[in-house]
């Protein structure tokens, strides 16, 4: 299923091809604080439509992962990175993806905080 999602103000806009039946919970220092919910696919999946120039980027702890927010409201709707094989994955912010009913997915807890 395509699925449209953007940060809060609409600059960086993006689609994904994806069936989001759950759900990650990660408890680590980051994503605890932003409350994200995230669902990964293969980077082929997405298309970045507007907003690249827009978007700041954040590494921390081993920094695989480049946490990517919207310069102008802050929102973080997506990240890139790579999964354990090497492959280039995107986690998108289930939050930030209206056609999705965060109440009907099975949220999978992730223990970040001492991976």
């Amino acid at each position: 299923m395509k699925h449209k999602g953007s940060c809060h103000c609409q600059a960086v806009t993006w689609e994904a091809e994806a069936d989001i039946s759950e759900a990650m919970e990660c408890n680590c220092s980051h994503c605890s604080r932003k409350g994200l919910l995230l669902a990964f696919i293969p980077a082929d999946k997405f298309e970045l439509k507007s907003g690249e120039d827009n978007l700041q980027e954040y590494r921390f702890n081993k920094k695989h992962i480049a946490h990517l927010f919207c310069k102008t409201c802050g929102v973080q709707s997506f990240s890139r990175g790579k999964d354990q094989e090497g492959n280039e994955t995107i986690a998108l912010n289930v939050r930030c993806i209206p056609d999705v009913d965060i109440e009907s997915l099975k949220i999978n807890k992730f223990d970040g905080k001492n991976y």
